[in-house]
């Protein structure tokens, strides 16, 4: 079986009676389904963390990284559906994810718990920035649902990113 490339589609294909122009809906649904790309990615990683995670502090990270994962996959849901609600399609193969994400590759396996939640932190915080730089773009476009919606999402993910955060000892 042949592998296509997945691309974006320039138009907006399904009709609605959202009563933005075909361009905003458009570009708003290209930008949502780069978040949802990365969105879901964070969500792959944040399992595989869970999944691997060791140490004294297993059973606080296990469930953490569980944490993360979960809201991930709520805010991936809340992005696709935000685009389709759009005329868009939501583009969430895995296949267009792994293209797609702009995330840092998440390693195999680590040394320590430590790093685990490095990995996360770090995926975590490239969603919520992105997401965060998205705000106003969507904002400018005049789509202030598809602004509010990543406002809460970026606020969440805020909010996720600061329990992270809390398991790493200060650097000197």
């Amino acid at each position: 079986m042949a592998k296509t490339a997945s691309k974006t589609t320039s138009k907006t294909p399904f009709p609605t009676r959202v009563d933005l122009s075909a361009d905003i809906r458009t570009a708003m649904g290209v930008l949502l389904n780069q978040r949802l790309a990365d969105f879901l990615d964070l969500e792959r990683q944040a399992k595989h963390a869970h999944w691997n995670v060791k140490g004294i502090h297993f059973e606080q990270l296990h469930e953490l990284f569980d944490d993360v994962a979960g809201l991930a996959v709520k805010w991936s849901d809340d992005l696709a559906e935000r685009a389709v609600q759009l005329g868009c399609v939501a583009e969430g193969p895995v296949q267009t994810v792994a293209e797609r994400s702009k995330l840092p590759a998440c390693p195999m396996n680590v040394d320590t718990p430590t790093q685990w939640v490095v990995v996360v932190a770090d995926a975590l915080a490239a969603c919520a920035n992105a997401a965060r730089e998205d705000i106003d773009t969507a904002d400018d476009a005049g789509d202030a649902i598809t602004a509010d919606l990543l406002t809460r999402i970026t606020g969440e993910a805020d909010k996720q990113l600061w329990f992270v955060e809390a398991h790493l000892e200060k650097q000197s």
